[in-house]
Formats: C-alpha cells, structure tokens, sequence
C-alpha cells in the first residue's frame, strides 16, 4: 500500500515538475573508472557550505546586526539559548572546514592539471569561489561583536586608506561611513549574509553545470598530453567504454567522507565550541592587538611584515593580481602532460604554497611585531631582588609598558630588541639616553619618569648581563 502511494506520488511529481528523472539522470552521470578518494573534496566543500547555510540560518534567528546589540545576542546565543554554544561552534568549524576543503580540491585540481581544455571555465569559478569563501570569513568575523572583530575591522579599513587613488572610499565602504556603527554592522552582515552567499550559490551552481557538460577529469597519466584537437574524442570513448555512474559506484566515497567531516566538525563544536567572545568594543582603549581567524593569519603576517609604506598597495593589489594569476593560468596552460610527475614545477608550487602559508601562520600566531599588553610582572627569580632600586626597577619596567615590547628572559613581549643581557651592549648613560629619547616605535620617557625613577629602572637594566663569563 505504501509502495504504492510512493509510486503515485513520484510519477506525480515527475510528471508535473520532471525534477525526479533531471536529479536521476544528474545522479548516475558518468564518471572515469579510477576517480577515486582524491576526487571527493568538491563534495566536502559544497556539504561544508551547506553546513554553513543551515547554521547560518538557525543563528539569524537570534543574532541582531546592530552596533549596540550585536555583542549581547551573540551572548545570549552562547550562554542562554538551547544548543546556542553548540551551534556557534557548528558554524565556526564549518567555515574553517569549507576553506580547508576549497583548498584541497584546488591543490587536487592543479596537481592533476585538471584546469586545462576542456575545463578552463570550471578552474576559473572554483577561483573566485575561494575568493568568495575568503570573504564570508572576514565579514562573519565581525559580525561577533566584540573588541578583536571591531578592531580587525578598523586596522583593515586604515590600511585600505593610505590606497593610492581609491583609499579614501575603499576605507568609507568598508566602514560604512568615518567609522566602526550601525552601518558597518548592517553593511557587513547584507554582504555576509545576502550577498555573498548569493554569489557563492550562483557560481557552485555554475560549475557544477560546467562540471556535468564536461566531465569529471580522469586521473592524470604520464605520457598522455592533453591535445584539444582530439581530447574530447578520446574523453568520450573512455566514458563510454570504462564510466561508472556516479551514484553509486562513486559517491559512496564522497559520502563516506563527507559523513567523517561532519562527525569531526560536530566534535570539535560539542566539546570546544566557537571561540569564546572577546570583551565589548571600547573605542577608548588604544592598546587591542587584533587577530583574524586562522585561516586569514597568514596574511595577517604578510601585511604586517611587508616594509613601511608598501602594506596598503599589497592589501588592495595583491589579492587582484594572484587572482588574475590564478584565473589567467588555463587559458595560457591549457595543454600538454597532466601528469604531476611531468610537472615537477606544480609539485613545488604546491610544496612551497603549503610551507610559506604555514610559515607565515606560525609568524601571524606569534606576532612579534606586537606588544604583548598581556605580559605579566617578573618573577623574583627573574629580577634576583625583593626590594632596592633593582625591585623597583623591575616593577617600573612592567607599569610603564616596557615588558609589552621587550624580552626580559624570554618574558615580555617581541616588537622591540631583546633586553636579557642589554647591560653586555649599553653603558649606564647610554641606557638613559635611549630611555629618555625613544627610538624607532618607542615613545621617549624623559617626560614621564623623574630622575629617581630613571636611576631605579637603569639600576635594574645593568643587572641583565649573559651568564657567560
């Protein structure tokens, strides 16, 4: 009886819509015989979106897009509504899921030289499909509310800024106006949210368009070029010959994949949850040290380890001409091996990507070029003294913000020179004078010490000597 109803109902909607038969045909599509386990990161990456979608959905039920209100509903979400911790965490590991699985399908695609002819097109949409991703990681990470995500957003709008041209209206769109309200939250939450997603939709849905016209690539061999002139007879031939469907010969293993990413996902969101909230945004307080998502510290590091001056043409230039790069690369390389081992300048395009992003991933989490306004007072094993002008020293050291930028026996922060053994380079009068006149990013401190508090902090200075003889 109910196979029945089932049968009339498909036949219904078949007859009616014909999406059964277009989903079926679209499902059993013919794929090459030894697509394999590398072939299953597109999938990842489109079950990672629709990660995100319902995750996304499920939060603006609750979440408020307002200067004033962002930070408290993002509270209460964490704090007060049913699962509302576990489905932060649901969408901050997706996100991190999605732009890892991007990744990966882009380094598959480019070391099986599955970008040249005929598939120029499908290369060039998952390109600007990261690009896509990227962005929805910036705009969601405001969209927190709080003092990192309010300051990120002004360090990126300063440094579009200073664009040659266009830096005063790149740094007024990013804002929304002169400065971090209601418009910058409401501007990025519609291109979070609207936009965004909007394009991400429309270009998945083109690729997979052009993915079904052309085939899924077979697994690269070396000795076997790909000639345009007779590339499409040859794919047709093996497909017909050798094709599997590819449900459900091949998605088993998309499936099987895709099962584990969600199971690791859930994982992480069920016991360590989204990262906990920062403190509200204090417009007084100057001294906040911003960090993006890891998946953007990389370039965190890059902007700020660029020289003096030539930051803001990398932040606006950069990302364009890799892009251009990137998009230009099948229309110039769309023939030849495909092998990797053919290719041996993929294999280190790859190798080098990898250890420059990580890195610089590393250099991003370490951020020497940043106070640490975090850094806690010497120990008095550190300092080898509990009271005099040494200890007091010592404590000046801390309350006048010196330990925010210098090393004192690996305590402190990095931005400036470390001052373990500083007595071994500098005299007495040579540390008063550079105390006293500042230097390169350091403030003088003539005017903000009185001579016996500068005689108390050199006094502590000419005790940090190497222990060398």
């Amino acid at each position: 009886m109910l196979k029945k109803i089932y049968h009339r109902v498909w036949d219904w909607v078949d007859d009616r819509t014909g999406l059964p038969k277009m989903i079926g045909k679209t499902a059993r599509h013919l794929v090459p015989p030894d697509a394999k386990w590398w072939y299953v990161f597109g999938s990842a990456t489109l079950c990672a979106l629709m990660i995100q979608v319902i995750t996304g959905v499920a939060l603006a039920f609750s979440y408020i897009p307002s200067a004033s209100e962002a930070y408290s509903t993002l509270h209460f979400i964490s704090d007060q509504a049913p699962f509302g911790h576990f489905l932060r965490g649901l969408h901050y590991y997706g996100a991190s899921a999605m732009v890892l699985m991007v990744g990966l399908h882009m380094a598959q695609v480019f070391l099986a030289g599955s970008y040249k002819f005929p598939r120029e097109l499908n290369w060039a949409t998952g390109v600007l499909l990261l690009g896509f991703t990227l962005v929805m990681g910036f705009t969601g990470q405001l969209l927190r509310g709080d003092q990192n995500a309010v300051w990120t957003v002004v360090v990126a709008a300063e440094q579009a800024g200073r664009t040659p041209f266009i830096g005063q209206w790149l740094a007024h769109f990013i804002l929304g106006g002169d400065t971090v309200g209601g418009a910058t939250f409401t501007r990025f939450f519609a291109i979070h949210v609207f936009i965004m997603p909007g394009f991400i939709f429309a270009f998945v849905g083109l690729h997979l368009w052009l993915v079904l016209r052309h085939g899924i690539s077979e697994p690269p061999k070396a000795g076997k070029p790909v000639d345009p002139k007779t590339y499409g007879a040859e794919y047709k031939e093996l497909i017909e010959k050798k094709g599997k469907p590819f449900w459900p010969d091949s998605a088993w293993r998309d499936v099987v994949f895709c099962v584990v990413m969600i199971v690791v996902i859930a994982a992480l969101a069920l016991f360590s949850g989204a990262p906990q909230l920062g403190k509200p945004p204090d417009p007084s307080i100057t001294t906040a040290s911003p960090r993006p998502d890891w998946y953007l510290m990389w370039y965190f590091a890059v902007l700020a380890l660029m020289p003096h001056g030539t930051e803001q043409y990398f932040l606006v230039f950069g990302p364009l001409i890799v892009g251009i790069i990137l998009i230009a690369l099948p229309f110039v390389f769309n023939r030849g091996e495909r092998s990797p081992w053919r290719r041996p300048w993929a294999i280190a395009v790859v190798l080098m990507t990898v250890v420059m992003i990580a890195t610089l991933w590393v250099a991003g989490v370490k951020s020497p070029w940043s106070p640490n306004f975090n850094a806690p007072p010497l120990s008095a094993s550190v300092v080898g003294a509990t009271n005099g002008p040494v200890f007091l020293g010592a404590q000046l050291f801390h309350d006048k913000g010196c330990l925010n930028c210098h090393l004192i026996a690996d305590d402190g922060g990095r931005r400036g020179p470390d001052l373990t053994a500083v007595a071994d380079r500098l005299s007495k009068n040579q540390m008063v004078l550079k105390i006293a006149n500042g230097g390169v990013n350091m403030p003088a401190y003539a005017a903000n010490l009185t001579p016996a508090e500068m005689d108390a902090l050199v006094a502590f200075l000419q005790t940090r000597k190497s222990k060398s003889p």
